[in-house]
Parts: C-alpha cells; structure tokens; sequence
C-alpha cells in the first residue's frame, strides 16, 4: 500500500544571487543552513522582502529501494520557477509558486543514499503582494507499489436520490493494469466514529470498463449526516485495490454530503437553506510567519473571522494551501478556489504570465484534481481582474479553454466556474462573464441593479467589496471627513478612510447585499492586512484588513459583526475610539451592536440613544460628538424590551507602569511534535490596570523552554523593524509574540521587558506528545540586531490657555503642547516637534498659519474666517511621523482666506464635484472609471498679472491617454469658458504622481474659480501654477494698470487711436538684479514716426528713456526691438506719448539684459 510521509526533515539552505546554477554551487564550497520547512527566506530579512535570489534547497536520504516499488515526491508549494535535482539531474521543473506538484524519483533513485537539490528563483516584481520565497508549504514522499492509485486521482461524488437516500459515485485512475485481471476494487464510506456506512466491491474488470486505468465503483448512504456551516459532518471516502484477495493499494480522503443550488433571483442555497454570503478575501502570508503556511496559523484566522461572522472565504488570488481546505471543511467555511491573479497579459515585470501559455494544463490539473472532493469549495475561479478580459475578444477564447479545462477534471461540477472582475462596465468582460454565468464583481455595486436586468440568467455576487482602509487604534477626526492620506502614513479607523474605487464605508457594503436578494453575498477586501500592497502609502503592509496582520481587530471588524451576527446567541456591543485625548477636544465616537438598541454614557451621565434596525434601516452604528474629559466611556446595548445584553467601557489612562500577557485560547490544550503555535497579546496598562492603548514601549521577548520564539509582529503598516527578531514596539498598545511548539513536552517560560515598566512572565505546559514521522523541529535563532530602546512620545497634550476662538481683535492664540512621558524629553528637543494648521482633511488650512514656535509654546495667526486644526507631530527619531495631536479652532470676522495658486492647491481641496469623486493618493482627489467627473476649485487668487502655465501630478491607473478639460468657472455655468483640453499620456507606475505641465489659452487673474473635466479614473494629486515675471512676459496693452491721457480706445488687448498725452501704466514690473536691456513694442503709427517715453519709476525717482517707432509704408502692425540703458529692480513701468502721436499699442514685452 501506499505509504505517505511528511518530508520536512533534514532540509538545508542557502541564497545565492539570482540566476545561481547547478554548476556553480557543485563548483564552490557554499555554506547551507539547517532550515524548517515550511520556509520563506524573505520574511527574515524584513529590510528587503523583495530581493533578487537564488535559493537551494538539499537533502540528503537514505533509500531502501523495494522491488516493484515507485517512490513519488510531493511539494504542497514553492515560490517560484522551481527545477528540482536527484543525485545530480534534473527530476521536474515547475513554474507556478502557488500550485502543487509530485515527481516519481524512481528512475533517479540509489539504494542508500541520495541526494536532492531544489532550485528556487525569485525576481521582483512577480506578484503585487508579498509572495514569499521557498519551500512554504509541505513536502511528502510517496511509497507505493508499481500498481497503485495516481496521486490526486481520487473524485467522490454524492449524489442525492429520493428521501435523502444518497449514491456516491467514486472514480480513481490507475498507474498500470495488474496483471492479474482477477482483482477488485472495493470501497467504504466511514462516518466520523469510524462506522462504515456504505460499501461495496466489484471486480476489477468491471471497475476498468472502457476508460483506460479509470475505475469507477459506487454505493449507496441512507440519511447521511449533511455537511453544512453549522455542523460540518465529514465522511471518509476509502478506495481499496485487491490482487489476488490481498490489498494492494488503498487511498482515502475526507468528504461531504451536500448540495448547492443558485437562484438568479433569490442568491444562494446550501442543502436548500438560503446562505448569505459573508465572505473575506484572504491572501497567504500570516505575518510574521510570512509566507509559511502552519495549519495552527490558519485554524486562529478562521476562528478570529467566524466570530465577526464570516462564512466564506475567497483564496486571492492563487491555489490555497490544501490546509486551508481541510479546516474549512471542518470549521464549516465556503471557499471560493481561485487559481490565477494574470492569464497571457502581465501585471509586474516577472509574473506567471510568462509561463501561462506553455503551463496553465499542468496547473488546472494540479489544483483541481487536489481539491475537488472537498466540500467547502464553492467556486473554481479561474481569474481575477484579468486585463485579457477586458481587452480584446482573446480573453472570451482563454475563458472558454480555461473553463473547458477545469470542467475536465470536475464533471460533475462540484463546484460552478466563476471570475473575479473589476472590468464589468465593458463589453468585453461582460461577454466573458456570460460565458461563465457566475458573474463576480469587483467593486461593480452600482452596476448590480441595471446587469440583472439586462442578463436575468447571470448568477451574481460581489467577489471584492469594500477597500476601505485602517489603522488599528488610530483616529483622524473628524468622522464626518472623509481622510485617505494623512501626515502619520496611517488611516484612520474611524470608517472615514476610504480609496477611490472601494465602498464609502463598511456600512454601504452592508446595506448592498442585504438589499439585494438576488446577489448572493460578498467577499472583503480584506479579512486580514497582508504583506505588500500599501495603499495609499509606499510603506510594507495593506491597509484593507478588518484585522491587522498580528490578528488583532480593527474597529471595522465589528461593524461587521454587527450585521453578520445573531443577537440571540451571541449579543455583543463595542465602542471606538479608545477615550484619551486634549481636554475639550470634540471626539466622534461610534457604537456597533447586533442589538437593536444602544445608549452610550461618559462618566455615568446618558448621550442618548441610538434605536437599530439592522433589517431595514439605513443607520447601522451609534454616532456622536462629544468634547473630551477624563473618565469613562461605556457603551450598552439592549433588546427591545430595554434589557441589558452588552456593556463594554473604555477609560483615560496614564502612563504605562507594567506589561501583562494573555494566550489565545488560554484553556487550549498544546501538543508538542505537531506544528503547534502559541499566540501571546502583550499589553502595558497603567497603575489602575487600564490599558494604555497608545503605549509604543519596545519590547524584548524571551522565550525558554520546550519551544521558541518564531515572530513578534504588531499590525503597524509603518515600522519596518525585522518580524524575526527578539524585540519590537509595540503599536497602539500591542504587540504579538508567536511561539513555535517544539519536538518534546515541557513548559515554556515567556518573559517580555520593556524599558521603565515592570516586566511580565507567563508559562505555556506543553502536556499532549504527537510523534509525525518527517517533521522538522529545529529552533529558530535570529541574528541580534541594536535596537532603539529610548522612550519614544506616546502622547502630545495640547493646552490652549486663550480659548480656542479667533476674532478680529484677537487674531493670535498660543498654544504649549507637553510630551508624554515626559522621559522623552530627555532626548526629543522642541525643534523636533512639527507643528502646522491644517484643516479637516489633513490639508494645510489656508485660514491660519503658526507664525513663531518657542520651546514648546507655538503662536498661531488666523487670517481667514472658518474651522480648521492646530497639530503637533514628533517622528520620535524615525522618518516617519509617529504621533498626531490636534486641537480644533475658529475664526470670525476675518474675512475670506484664498488659496494661492503658485505654491500648491491639493486636489483634496475641491469645493464643487459632479460625479464619482473620491479619495486621492496623498490628499489627492479621483475621478469615476466611468461617465463625466466635474472637480472644481474656488477662491483662487491669481493676482492682477496670473499665470497661463499649469502643472498637475497625476496617477493614472492604466498607463493610457487620458483627456482632460480645464475650464474657468464651472462648465456649462454662465461666464465660464473652457482654457485647454490636454492629454495626459504616460506608462503607469502604481501609486506614483507624475507630471506634466500645460499651457492654456490665457492667463488667469484675480480671485476665480478653476475646474477639471474627466471621463476617465485618475488620481489628481492637486495643480499649482507657475508664477510669471511680468517684467518679462509679453504684456498687451490693454492689461495696463492704468491708462490717462486726451485720446485713447481699448480695443479687445489693443489700446487704439493714442493721440496727445497718453500714458498707460504697468505695476510691479521686477527686472531683478540682472536687468533688462531692450524692449520689444508690438504696434504702429499713422505718422512717420511716434517717440515714446518709456518711465521707470522707483519711489521718488524716475528715469525716462526714449525711443522711436517708425511708421511703416502700409501702416502694418510691426514688431520692433529696441535697445535700452540696463534698468535693475522693481518698477511701475510708464509708456508716455508725446503730442501729436497717432498710435495703435498691441503689446510690448522687455527681455534680459
């Protein structure tokens, strides 16, 4: 029989650069390193995940080498582009990181002892997340005999029959035909309790049939338990072949009985129960652990996202490990089964797309074959966001061909075919979808309505929702703000973060589904951070998680939960933001409960209720404002009877005095041997026991004992400080140490210090013994890097003794901001402080400016009426801005404040909008992907001379041409006028503005109002102009400042008709410190000639030049160029016509000595 076993043992490491051969590590003495596998070498280096590499993998073996005997090696994964050696020769290659694949090393293997090399190549960029590197998944070796099972073969299918009375139909491909043809093949269904509850045996023949090597058997199950999300029963399927009454191979796998059925007008149905898909997105790194996959690491996720709710999962977007699978299975989980993230047409540089057209057969195999009995799978997606779609009619083709090939090896359609895409506006991608039928839609929403009406036979869903971005434990106020990017990198928790393509809050995404019968659900984008992919910033993590990549909840998460789960069964309440900040600061604070009642109280005293109705209403949270004051914040909720289901209390704190420590699942019981983990929560809380919920200490982490220290991460998408280390900061509060179960029972002695607080110590007892042949348990040392262990600013106190309300008769306040803890001080001075005005978007405020600082006291000047902010920032030694602290302020009786042109107006600044417009990168502003985008601009001020040259940074997200109209005022309104209609062309770098300048018809001046006109999505970072020396532009005469005298007429830009004693004047006329040394006048004269005194005044002193313009025999317009005396400095300008001049003035312009 078959003799499966883990593999993982005895493998050594090591990098070399990219492109290392065979030859070359056969030719040098390279240095390898014992390793576990599951391995990625990348997460280690947490200062370059993405380097350029070679990595070797070598094992070396003892093999007994049995007669009749294949022996067959198996690798569950391996980033990427692998080619796998046996005792010197190459044994297979594989190109996809994602998709598993087995060798025979029969032919290459010895008797005694063998060696392998594996071969991995990593080049960057080849996915747009964090991908990993290595060996990351399991690695098994196959012993069975020459006639045997082909791995993966195996394909049960329950089929339901009357009074739910079931036949499974089992199929299983053979490597040869026994030469005894009197075999048989039996089979058995065994319950959980290891009770048979079907069999049956025919002869081999018969089994054969006519499809060569494919035998197929079946029986019957009376009342089988069903596999549902509530109670996921899993049966086990054993294919026994017999030669000569003996067994000869036997193969086996876990299963359910169920049945989905799709409704086009009523969603989803499992065993005929009506299910809501409440799905998130998923990507395969844990973290710290990297790319990694521990079973353990995936059993905490599952368990963190059943509690808000979720019970799906898309595997985005790639094969999953088959671990993800089994716990589905158990846990009762859907899976959408995705396999591919690019077809023919690249996304980075070095992706799959390279290898797609020669390897996409071998990869639908693999992954199809491996995962097609287990129950959890709903779809096999086999894209997303594939630009072949939306392209040309090539991608209908490679949908058909892809479906057609995942049909091959799933007949039965277990699960539908399905893609993911963000193209469903277009034609073209629509023809794919209709193909399918199963349409999923990527951020489409606002399609739903009008596709279900024009294709009543698609099948409907939103496969990627939301996008809204968070921080844990971080608050950009106001809520009613919508703030992508701010000074800290971070994004606000508040719900008030989101991109330009996501949902306007997690609330919308509720509101669409549960509106919408006939969708059949949706997945997040995402369930948890994930490496890579950093939106809106360029730092190391997502934003996207309800969770961040240590596993702890974001606020969103239970808002979620609050729709997604039952207040009978599991009633909850929670309350955000944490309760410390300036002394009479106006706090939004927000309320999610699955109650339908919520009141909230600040030390005792009621704010009000808020009455939910979660099946109907529009309003799915407590919302309010509140001034800041020291003390408690508690939130309850109640049923519609008034009774008390949940209260949750949030406290001001100090500062932190002690560390404590809690493991997840305190009561679980831990096995050594077995790829056990232990997750530990560090906290610091105060003298009162309340946790400091900002505290940022560095941590040290020691671990003893039957286990090691495998990771330390704390969620920030900011620090970029190693995973792999023993010692990291905590953020907002909290930081996680992942302990590795090691080989052997015992205890494990944790002990984590901080600098100035009293340390904490738990012990872990590793009492349960797993013997798994194969394992590899070796402890991780991580090499000790110096640390900056200083008390950083946790907090900045912001004290306005002058109130915070600006007027004509005080129009200055000052503002001493303390820095807590105030050890700090002992090394952060007053210059590292940042202070600015800005106003609710984070945008500096043109209102107010801070006009001195002085140790920690800033004067700040208003200049404008309305609201903005006060903020003070320190980077606490780093790049980066670490701590926010704000006080808001208004001013009245002021005036209007305008913004200035020629330093720069961010596109967050817009005052007018038609159209999806939504959040930019970096304060920016974006357009719709679709229809007509209106952003304007109001109270410019250009001044008297303005400015025709514009420069916009844009971030366009195809690399395509893009219009794009500017206009004066708003298009279509009275008195405005189209400027310029521009093109925007330039290759497309992700999450980067880029320039470009233009030049438009005319000048503006004054105080005006500037719009943009789109049909396309961009980022439009904002727009500045350049400013014009009008010394030196090309003035017509009708843009005088002033002109007198006994003859003139303006003419359209010409003054006509100049006669006796006319001047015309120009102001502010700067020929800097090199001067000007000719000029060149634009016009002509009905006389021989005019002399024109040219004045150029300084205060109280004046110098004339004259010069003559000769007439010409038409009487034409001429251009003349006449030389003057080096005129320096800042002048009114004066052009003064003699008696009897007879002058039509066009323009004149003077130019550099």
């Amino acid at each position: 029989m078959i003799k499966k076993t883990l593999f993982n043992n005895g493998w050594y490491f090591t990098k070399q650069p990219l492109g290392t051969t065979l030859e070359d590590i056969q030719n040098c003495d390279i240095p390898y390193k014992a390793v576990n596998i599951p391995h990625d070498w990348l997460i280690y280096q947490g200062d370059n995940l993405y380097e350029d590499s070679t990595g070797w993998y070598r094992k070396v073996f003892t093999c007994e080498r049995k007669d009749n005997t294949c022996y067959e090696i198996y690798f569950e994964g391996v980033y990427m582009d692998t080619t796998v050696y046996l005792n010197g020769q190459v044994l297979g290659e594989w190109k996809y990181g994602y998709s598993s694949f087995f060798f025979d090393m029969t032919p290459l293997l010895r008797a005694g002892e063998n060696e392998l090399l594996v071969r991995v190549n990593y080049q960057a960029p080849n996915s747009r997340w964090y991908s990993g590197a290595g060996i990351y998944r399991n690695v098994y070796i196959r012993e069975q005999p020459a006639c045997h099972f082909v791995t993966d073969s195996l394909y049960i299918t329950p089929i339901k029959r009357e009074q739910n009375n079931w036949q499974v139909e089992v199929s299983a491909e053979l490597s040869q035909i026994p030469e005894d043809a009197g075999g048989a093949i039996g089979l058995e269904i065994i319950d959980a309790q290891g009770i048979k509850k079907g069999q049956s045996e025919i002869l081999l023949q018969e089994a054969i049939g006519t499809d060569n090597k494919i035998v197929k058997i079946m029986t019957q199950v009376s009342s089988p338990a069903l596999w549902n999300l509530e109670n996921p029963q899993l049966y086990t399927c054993r294919l026994i072949l017999k030669v000569q009454n003996d067994v000869e191979d036997m193969t086996e796998e876990k299963f359910g009985f169920r049945t989905f059925d799709f409704d086009q007008e009523k969603g989803f149905f499992l065993n005929g129960v009506h299910i809501k898909l409440n799905g998130v997105c998923e990507h395969h790194d844990f973290g710290a652990l990297g790319a990694a996959f521990y079973k353990e690491a995936m059993r905490r996720k599952l368990e963190i996202l059943r509690k808000m709710g979720v019970n799906s999962i898309r595997s985005t977007h790639n094969m999953p490990a088959v671990g993800l699978l089994e716990l589905a299975d158990e846990l009762g989980f859907l899976v959408i089964d995705e396999a591919f993230d690019m077809w023919e047409r690249p996304k980075t540089t070095y992706d799959y797309a390279r290898f797609f057209p020669q390897w996409y057969q071998k990869d639908i195999k693999s992954w199809v074959c491996r995962d097609r009995n287990h129950p959890c799978v709903l779809f096999w997606s086999i894209g997303n966001e594939i630009y072949d779609t939306h392209a040309d009619e090539k991608g209908q083709e490679w949908t058909r061909l892809l479906m057609e090939e995942t049909r091959k090896y799933d007949p039965a359609c277990h699960a539908p075919i399905t893609i993911g895409s963000n193209y469903m506006p277009w034609k073209n991608a629509q023809k794919c979808a209709d193909i399918v039928k199963f349409a999923g839609y990527n951020y489409g929403e606002k399609y739903y309505d009008q596709h279900h009406k024009e294709h009543p036979d698609w099948y409907m869903y939103g496969s990627e929702t939301a996008s809204t971005v968070q921080s844990r434990g971080v608050y950009h106020f106001p809520y009613k703000q919508s703030v992508l990017a701010d000074d800290d990198e971070q994004c606000s928790a508040l719900g008030n973060s989101t991109t330009s393509w996501g949902a306007k809050s997690s609330e919308m995404c509720i509101l669409t589904e549960r509106d919408r019968e006939y969708s059949m659900g949706q997945f997040l984008w995402t369930g948890f951070d994930y490496i890579g992919e950093p939106t809106p910033y360029h730092t190391r993590n997502s934003y996207f998680g309800q969770i961040d990549t240590a596993g702890f909840e974001k606020d969103s998460y239970f808002i979620y939960r609050s729709a997604w789960t039952d207040v009978e069964t599991a009633p909850f309440v929670h309350v955000f933001p944490y309760w410390n900040f300036n002394k009479g600061q106006l706090i939004d604070v927000r309320v999610a409960s699955n109650a339908p009642i919520v009141e909230l109280f600040v030390n005792g005293r009621s704010q009000g209720e808020y009455h939910i109705d979660h099946q109907k209403g529009t309003i799915l949270t407590g919302n309010w404002q509140i001034p800041y004051e020291e003390g408690e914040l508690c939130a309850v909720a109640y049923d519609e009877s008034h009774k008390e289901l949940a209260r949750e209390s949030r406290h001001s704190f100090g500062r932190p005095v002690k560390l404590v420590m809690e493991l997840y699942h305190p009561d679980r019981k831990f096995t050594a041997g077995a790829y056990d983990l232990a997750y530990v929560t560090i906290q610091a809380v105060d003298e009162n026991g309340y946790p400091v919920e900002d505290a940022n200490d560095y941590v040290e982490v020691a671990v003893t004992g039957a286990g090691w220290l495998t990771g330390l991460d704390n969620g920030d998408s900011t620090d970029v400080d190693e995973y792999k280390g023993y010692g990291r900061r905590m953020f907002n509060g909290r930081l996680l140490a992942i302990i590795a179960i090691g080989a052997h029972t015992g205890e494990i002695e944790i002990t984590a210090n901080a600098k100035g607080l009293e340390a904490a110590q738990l012990t872990i007892f590793v009492e349960q013994q797993a013997v798994i042949e194969g394992a590899s348990f070796i402890p991780e040392k991580f090499e000790a890097r110096k640390q900056d262990d200083r008390q950083w600013v946790r907090r900045i106190d912001l004290v306005s003794g002058e109130g915070n309300t600006f007027c004509a008769e005080q129009k200055e306040i000052t503002v001493t901001a303390n820095i807590e803890p105030k050890e700090a001080a002992e090394w952060v001075r007053p210059q590292d402080l940042i202070w600015k005005t800005v106003n609710d978007a984070g945008i500096d405020s043109p209102l107010a400016k801070v006009k001195s600082v002085s140790g920690y006291t800033a004067k700040i000047e208003a200049y404008g009426d309305g609201q903005f902010r006060l903020r003070c920032m320190v980077k606490n030694g780093t790049e980066k801005i670490k701590v926010i602290s704000q006080l808001e302020f208004q001013a009245d009786g002021l005036g209007e404040a305008n913004l200035n042109p020629y330093g720069f107006i961010a596109g967050g600044m817009y005052t007018y909008a038609e159209g999806d417009v939504g959040n930019g990168n970096e304060h920016g502003v974006s357009t719709a992907r679709d229809g007509r985008t209106v952003v304007g601009f109001d109270h410019i001020d250009f001044g008297s001379f303005g400015s025709d040259m514009i420069t916009l940074p844009v971030f366009e997200l195809g690399g395509e041409e893009c219009p794009i109209e500017i206009w004066e005022g708003i298009p279509e309104q009275p008195d405005s006028e189209m400027l310029a209609k521009v093109i925007y062309h330039k290759p497309s770098i992700w999450n980067v503005y880029q320039e470009e300048s233009y030049t438009l018809s005319r000048r503006l001046k004054g105080v005006t109002q500037i719009s943009f006109v789109l049909h396309q999505k961009i980022h439009l970072k904002g727009f500045s102009f350049t400013p014009l020396q009008k010394a030196y532009e090309k003035l017509y005469a009708a843009e005088n400042d002033a002109v007198y005298g006994d003859t003139f007429k303006v003419a359209g830009t010409q003054v006509t008709g100049i006669g006796n004693n006319v001047t015309l004047e120009f102001h502010d006329m700067d020929f800097g410190e090199a001067g000007c040394g000719s000029v060149t006048i634009c016009g002509r004269t009905h006389n021989d000639k005019d002399a024109i005194h040219i004045s150029f005044q300084e205060g109280n002193q004046e110098i004339r030049q004259l010069v003559e313009f000769k007439g010409a025999t038409d009487e034409s317009y001429q251009q003349l160029t006449l030389p003057l005396q080096c005129v320096k400095g800042k002048k009114t300008v004066r052009f003064i016509f003699l008696p009897g001049s007879n002058f039509d003035f066009s323009w004149v312009q003077f130019h550099r000595k």
